[in-house]
């Protein structure tokens, strides 16, 4: 880390929680998100359930999601290669009933109705919302390859438009210079 004050006491890695999401576009032009979720044991520990060698994961677990363009979730498919006990991969038949779900407003709120607490498995609905997270990234890096393709083809730019993250952080406040500098004109159907 950068910009990070020198260390003054010695540490040792005791926990580590991996989150890795990635966003594919298929050749039929739906996305696929797929996320890991791993919590790795520095050290060998002893579960309830099982004990964990030094390196090993506690928790590792895997979600496939498929979205159409309008973010929809066509089909997701859960995976729980090792958790805390053996009845954590029990549960993860239970985030299909997401399929027909969109990636907007509300989306947790209606995840959460699916497959919250006892429905579900905390590690895999955590997972759940960082790939949301990542399939709307991934829809706008599409869009922006579009973009780019449509301008160099000699269409016309059709300018940005008013994008989700105004209001919703400090850097996109409707008053803030990132917004003044994007739009000098004022919002788009503001």
């Amino acid at each position: 880390m950068t910009n990070t004050p020198p260390l003054s006491h010695a540490r040792t890695l005791v926990h580590t929680r991996e989150i890795i999401c990635k966003g594919y576009q298929r050749s039929d032009g739906l996305l696929d998100i797929e996320g890991r979720l791993q919590d790795l044991s520095s050290a060998g520990t002893d579960l309830p359930f099982h004990s964990v060698p030094e390196g090993g994961a506690i928790h590792d677990m895997r979600l496939l999601m498929t979205i159409d363009a309008d973010l929809v979730i066509q089909q997701i498919t859960a995976c729980a290669d090792s958790g805390a006990t053996p009845f954590c991969s029990a549960i993860t038949d239970a985030y299909a009933s997401l399929k027909g779900l969109k990636i907007a407003g509300g989306f947790k709120r209606q995840a959460n109705a699916c497959i919250g607490g006892v429905r579900g498995c905390t590690h895999l609905t955590e997972l759940l919302e960082r790939m949301a997270n990542v399939a709307m990234q991934t829809m706008f890096a599409v869009r922006r390859a579009r973009s780019r393709d449509k301008t160099t083809e000699g269409e016309q730019e059709t300018g940005m438009t008013r994008i989700w993250a105004i209001g919703k952080c400090h850097a996109y406040r409707e008053d803030g210079e990132a917004v003044q500098l994007l739009w000098p004109q004022g919002l788009p159907g503001a």
